[in-house]
């Protein structure tokens, strides 16, 4: 499910989002790593910038990478063309 626009990667990257903070650790990393707190997720959720940041974030640990792509239903390559989109 390669993303075909930058809506698309947009809610792909989303969907990445919530199957990523299902995990409590890699949630907390993550929040420790870009220096946000919650509320700032909350606010800054659907900013592309972000998003990407959280694609990166995944893309530097293969086994979140791959937990996260099998919990959307995408292959991890579909994450890295989201975040390439996102950047774009």
């Amino acid at each position: 499910m390669r993303p075909s626009s930058t809506n698309d990667a947009e809610t792909l990257a989303l969907s990445a989002l919530a199957a990523a903070f299902t995990d409590e650790r890699r949630a907390q990393r993550f929040l420790d790593l870009s220096g946000i707190d919650t509320e700032d997720l909350r606010r800054r959720a659907a900013e592309p910038a972000l998003l990407a940041a959280l694609l990166r974030f995944l893309e530097a640990h293969e086994p979140d990478l791959i937990d996260v792509a099998a919990a959307v239903g995408v292959e991890p390559a579909d994450l890295f063309a989201a975040r390439e989109e996102l950047e774009g």
